[in-house]
This record gives structure tokens, C-alpha cells and sequence, in this order.
């Protein structure tokens, strides 16, 4: 269903945002729930940005990613990317020490989001093709626990940042196997998404259309 004749959404601002999500396990399905729900809130007009850490992927998996198309043809939605080719820890040729730079870097743009948000007006719609620095109602913060179990940045640093989250902010961390025991006081809702069973423990490598 749309809201005008051109089949357009219509900007409105949601009545109950501003909770913390944090999203975990070693189950596949953390990031996918998270892109679910940024299409759902950009389907109501709300503002929704995706941020990502740590999703340069591997030989096996291509540069543009299936999600990068799909956010591009939603209004209200947008992304960016701030991860390094490859992963950490493994003997994929590429230098941890830039997986670390490039975490830092994401850090610091997340902060500079979340600062954007406590500057705007996040109880009034907002334009769905704004920059994201001009605020957002959604921002989704993707494998960031995953940097931050891997030490790649401080948890002391996300804990800092979900404190100075404004309060009508939705914010959703993503990523990491182990439990974000850091978050425990900061986060409204602890979603762990166990895996019982892998097709990757077989040997099946990353597919289009399901893993990117």
C-alpha cells in the first residue's frame, strides 16, 4: 500500500522510536533481520541509514553486495560501507592492522551519525532523500559488535556511543559470536541468533542472493 497517487512514501516521523538493539550469535540472520527492519521503517516514511562495519567479505564473495541494489531503490533508506576487503584474523592477504584502521574510521562516522541525530528534530519527518548527517530515525550499526569482540576498537568506545544516543533515535548493533556483555545495561532488546546447523561446516561457500 502507498500513501499518494505516485506511489511515493510519504515522510512521517515514528511515535516510538529510541530504543537499543543489539543483535548477536553465531548464527546466520543478524544482518538480514536488521535490513528487515530498515525496509519496514522506510515503508512508514521514517528515516533509515545503514552503516556498515566489517563486510569486505571474501575471495569468494563480489564487491557489490545484493542489499547495496535493493537499499538503493527505497526511499528513506541509505547505506555506507566502512569495512576493509577481506576479514580479520584470516590468511586472506589482507593486513589486520587496516581491518583496525578501518574499524576506527567507522567508529568515528557512527559517532558523528548518532551526534547528527541528537541535532535534529527526530519527532518531525524527515526528508527521505536528506543527507544522513541531517539526522536520521533509524540507524543501523552492522557488525560493530563483531569489531568490537574481535578488539578491533574498544567496547568501552560502543558503550559510549549507545549512551549518547538521543532519545528518539532507533539504534541496532549487529555482529560478533560471543555475548556483548558490555551492552548488557545499554540495550533494550538482546536478540541471540544461535546457528544448529551451517551449510558453510560442509563446505559451502557464500551464495548470491543469500549471503551477499
Amino acid at each position: 500500500m502507498t500513501d499518494d497517487t505516485d506511489g511515493r512514501v510519504e515522510a512521517r516521523a515514528p511515535a516510538e522510536f529510541g530504543l537499543v538493539q543489539a543483535w548477536w550469535g553465531d548464527g546466520k540472520g543478524k544482518t538480514t533481520a536488521a535490513l528487515g527492519m530498515g525496509v519496514r521503517a522506510a515503508g512508514h516514511g521514517y528515516r533509515v541509514h545503514l552503516l556498515q562495519f566489517m563486510k569486505g567479505g571474501a575471495a569468494s564473495v563480489e564487491d557489490v553486495r545484493g542489499e547495496y541494489r535493493a537499499i538503493a531503490q527505497v526511499d528513506g533508506f541509505s547505506y555506507e560501507h566502512t569495512g576493509h576487503y577481506g576479514w580479520h584474523g584470516f590468511a586472506d592477504g589482507t593486513d589486520d592492522d587496516d581491518h583496525a584502521a578501518k574499524a576506527r574510521g567507522g567508529l568515528e562516522r557512527a559517532r558523528n551519525l548518532v551526534a547528527a541525530a541528537g541535532d535534529a528534530d527526530l519527532s518531525a519527518p524527515l526528508p527521505l532523500d536528506g543527507d544522513p548527517e541531517d539526522g536520521v530515525h533509524l540507524l543501523i550499526l552492522d557488525e560493530i559488535l563483531y569489531a568490537a569482540n574481535r578488539d578491533l576498537i574498544d567496547p568501552a568506545d560502543v558503550v559510549d556511543l549507545v549512551a549518547s544516543k538521543p532519545d528518539g533515535l532507533e539504534l541496532v548493533c549487529t555482529g560478533g559470536h560471543d555475548h556483548p556483555d558490555y551492552l548488557a545495561d545499554e540495550s533494550d532488546l538482546v536478540s541471540e541468533v544461535r546457528k544448529e546447523r551451517h551449510p558453510i561446516d560442509a563446505g559451502q561457500r557464500a551464495r548470491k542472493g543469500t549471503e551477499f
